[in-house]
């Protein structure tokens, strides 16, 4: 049986006063006991939360880590094992931000993958296609080459480490959001992908669905077979909506 995890990214959202007042809030949500939760807050922001949510159930993650595993010379890049030491137990690859406005390509996420598990981190791996790979039916295309890569060198044992985040491109940040079928059409087709290599920890790896999903749609979402929780974006912002986020997490 595999656990919902729900996530909230904070992107390149708060400051120290706004961040105290969001914590503040999530230590008054009531959270659900069988749902995986965290929360990835701008790197600055990281021992702020870890002060403050103390022995709350959210566990942290980085927004993206260097593909070097240990410290080292690359100015500006953190490290998965400084994440790790900060307190960190995921983070963020290949988020579809960083492939289409920084350039990361598919290899390069890989390479990050492989440095989060090296440093003990649980890698989030994102997918997903743009309104126009969608249009012009390369979704499936598109999500298993940014697959591949990763499977070609960890195979589906290594990927269950970590977890797979689909998120359409166009449904994020823009309001829209696919249906619960859409939705699940494509966590099927992954976990379908998966399976053909070995079904039995095709099982076990959890897919989580990223897109606009909010307090009104989560339950519809979560309910789907496939789709195992949410990577929450800009309503990871409100404690309350995270919170019944979450806990539509613990309800199905």
């Amino acid at each position: 049986m595999r656990r919902p995890l729900v996530a909230g990214n904070w992107k390149m959202h708060g400051t120290r006063h706004s961040v105290a007042e969001l914590l503040a809030g999530l230590n008054a949500q009531q959270w659900p006991e069988q749902v995986d939760l965290l929360i990835a807050p701008p790197a600055l922001f990281i021992q702020q939360c870890r002060e403050a949510l103390g022995s709350s159930p959210l566990q942290l993650a980085g927004q993206d880590c260097a593909w070097q595993a240990e410290q080292g010379a690359l100015t500006g890049e953190i490290s998965p094992a400084q994440l790790r030491d900060a307190g960190c137990q995921y983070v963020l690859v290949g988020h579809s931000e960083r492939r289409s406005l920084l350039g990361e390509s598919d290899e390069l996420v890989c390479r990050k993958f492989a440095a989060a598990l090296a440093s003990g981190l649980r890698p989030i791996l994102c997918v997903g296609e743009t309104r126009e790979q969608r249009d012009t039916d390369e979704t499936a295309d598109v999500v298993g080459r940014q697959l591949q890569v990763v499977l070609d060198r960890f195979g589906v044992g290594g990927l269950a480490q970590g977890v797979i985040a689909y998120e359409p491109v166009w449904a994020i940040g823009t309001g829209l959001t696919a249906s619960p079928e859409q939705a699940q059409e494509v966590h099927a087709m992954i976990r379908a992908r998966l399976a053909l290599l070995d079904d039995e920890q095709a099982q076990q790896v959890q897919i989580v669905y990223g897109g606009s999903v909010k307090a009104d749609n989560a339950q519809a979402l979560f309910s789907m077979p496939d789709i195992d929780g949410g990577l929450v974006g800009g309503a990871s912002l409100n404690a309350d909506e995270f919170g019944a986020i979450a806990r539509a997490a613990g309800q199905v």
